[in-house]
């Protein structure tokens, strides 16, 4: 038997959605998209927006009327032009660029403004972490031959005393790059202020060049990543707890942060 059921869904406002991470020496790179209704089938672009169709048949709204900038720890202003690129070293696509590159220092506060016009406004401020350098990385192989032969990697450093601490550490195969093989968010709840070794299964082959990528962030950032993994798991499983996006901007959804990284590369011989 079926009995099928209308139910009136509630009314959603687009919501402005940004991206973007700071990186001494750098030139600033945002993105700027729009959510849609969970249910939306994306086939109608909203006014001083247009339909961006992704590979897999995906798409998102991109808006046009954005205006962005970024205010610097001097209290100078740096406009972000609207200028749709891909960036080469992550590959992942952005909308608007800086017009120089930026130093970043430990402390330093940067604020991000963005708006278009209809009247939404997006705004956050971040500040940049201290740099925490990787102490060693090393390597062991097994005992076993042939295919079976694997090693793990260690990735060490020393955590500072007296503040909580939060870090993301990537591992890649070949050339850092978007996608990694090791991608973990760590706090220092059980090292504060020791030495601290991440250690990895046996996942990697002979003369297989691994790099480790160690980033130190702030708490908020932190929080946006566990909240968009708790997102990503919960999505299309009826059983799964519902998870927001814990946003490190106000007024739309996003992250703006500074990235601070140490990375150091082994070829396992």
């Amino acid at each position: 038997m079926q009995k099928d059921i209308n139910v009136p869904l509630p009314y959603y406002a687009n919501q402005l959605v940004t991206e973007c991470y700071l990186e001494n020496g750098m030139v600033p790179r945002l993105t700027v998209t729009e959510s849609v209704p969970y249910l939306d089938n994306g086939q109608a672009a909203a006014a001083g927006s247009f339909i961006l169709k992704l590979p897999g048949g995906q798409s998102i709204q991109l808006p046009t009327d954005v205006s962005a900038k970024l205010v610097l720890p001097d209290g100078r202003t740096m406009n972000l032009i609207f200028l749709p690129g891909l960036d080469p070293t992550t590959g992942k696509y952005f909308t608007h660029i800086g017009t120089a590159p930026i130093t970043a220092r430990a402390g330093q506060q940067f604020a991000l403004d963005v708006q278009d016009q209809r009247g939404r406004h997006v705004t956050g401020t971040a500040v940049v972490p201290t740099f925490i350098p990787i102490d060693s990385v090393k390597y062991k192989f097994n005992t076993l031959s042939g295919a079976e032969r694997k090693a793990y990697f260690l990735t060490k450093w020393t955590d500072p005393a007296a503040a909580t601490d939060y870090y993301r550490l990537m591992l890649h195969k070949g050339r850092p790059a978007n996608n990694s093989e090791r991608d973990n968010d760590i706090t220092d709840r059980l090292f504060n202020g020791q030495s601290y070794a991440q250690v990895t299964r046996y996942n990697f082959d002979p003369n297989d060049t691994v790099t480790a990528t160690l980033y130190h962030v702030d708490s908020l950032y932190y929080s946006f990543r566990q909240s968009t993994r708790d997102a990503r798991n919960a999505n299309g499983n009826p059983f799964g707890q519902p998870s927001g996006i814990r946003s490190t901007v106000q007024g739309g959804i996003g992250v703006f942060t500074v990235l601070v990284k140490d990375q150091k590369t082994l070829i396992l011989k």
